[in-house]
């Protein structure tokens, strides 16, 4: 067993620390389709749970982020958890690109990985490019 207070999830900590620059991970509220092919991490457990913003800084407290991107719909559809990603990865110096939901969802397939999350507010999703730690 690790002894962190980190990520204990396996599936999680083990995509994070596969990551090389430039791969992408997509954490993701409850209803993102999931491409076929891309891996699925589940953490959702029920209606909210694990939250979308819990997921997210958990994941940015191990993983290095040089770029991220979201779906332009959140501004209109829920734009306090626009503000409140752009909070937190402008605090780590990374610029939050807005694009249209179609587009992210393609861009998806790109994807290392889709953390789903029990989240239910629409457009809850952000996509994290690595960065390299040097």
């Amino acid at each position: 067993m690790r002894s962190t207070d980190g990520i204990i999830h396996p599936a999680l900590s083990r995509v994070i620390s596969e990551c090389g620059h430039t791969d992408a991970i997509v954490i993701a509220d409850a209803g993102l389709p999931i491409p076929m092919g891309v891996e699925r991490i589940d953490l959702a457990y029920r209606p909210g749970s694990p939250a979308f913003l819990d997921v997210l800084d958990t994941v940015l407290a191990e993983f290095v982020v040089e770029r991220a991107v979201v779906s332009a719909e959140m501004e209109a559809a829920s734009p306090g958890v626009l503000g409140e990603v752009r909070s937190r990865l402008e605090a780590a110096g990374v610029e939050v690109e807005l694009v249209p939901h179609a587009d992210f969802k393609a861009s998806s397939r790109d994807a290392r990985a889709i953390v789903r999350t029990g989240e239910y507010t629409p457009f809850s999703n952000v996509m994290l490019f690595s960065g390299a730690p040097f």
